[in-house]
């Protein structure tokens, strides 16, 4: 599968066969992560592999009862080791070499043939509680992954002319 395949082929799963993941797969995912670009290279960021039944069943209500956070046969929840940094554009540095880091593993997760669903839905001070996360660190993000127990159809997405200006915005 190349890239735009899978980036067309993804979807939000939120119903996961009681299959477990192979070892390569998961390590195939971190090394997505690994690789993701980051500001300055800096690589301020660590992933937890959640896989414990009864640590997942906890964290549903710290993901606002989003059941299939426990039904899954994996949860990754993505910290930064840094939230200070602003890049020179106004931005925290943290939420963009996150959120890059999770789409490269969501898409290495679809090559993959596994689902995924990522969460911006959770309470971060709950999971930190849960997963024995220092109060320095944030939780930028977490995503469910699994085998899909269900084919969502695509969701609709706007025409290219409406997201796309050329040399000035309008």
């Amino acid at each position: 599968m190349d890239v735009f395949n899978a980036i067309t082929n993804r979807r939000s799963i939120r119903k996961y066969k009681d299959t477990g993941i192979e070892e390569e797969k998961i390590n195939k995912i971190m090394e997505a992560a690994r690789l993701a670009p980051s500001a300055a290279n800096r690589q301020q960021w660590k992933f937890i592999i959640v896989k414990d039944k009864n640590t997942k069943e906890r964290l549903v209500d710290a993901a606002h009862g989003q059941e299939m956070v426990a039904e899954a046969p994996v949860l990754i929840v993505a910290c930064s080791t840094e939230s200070e940094s602003i890049m020179p554009c106004g931005q925290y540095a943290y939420t963009v070499d996150l959120s890059i880091a999770i789409s490269f593993m969501i898409l290495e997760a679809t090559e993959q043939e596994l689902g995924t669903c990522w969460l911006g839905a959770f309470n971060e001070d709950m999971v930190k509680k849960i997963l024995y996360i220092s109060d320095e660190i944030r939780v930028v993000g977490m995503f469910t992954l699994g085998y899909a127990d269900e084919k969502p159809a695509p969701r609709p997405r706007k025409n290219k002319e409406e997201i796309i200006c050329y040399d000035k915005y309008e």
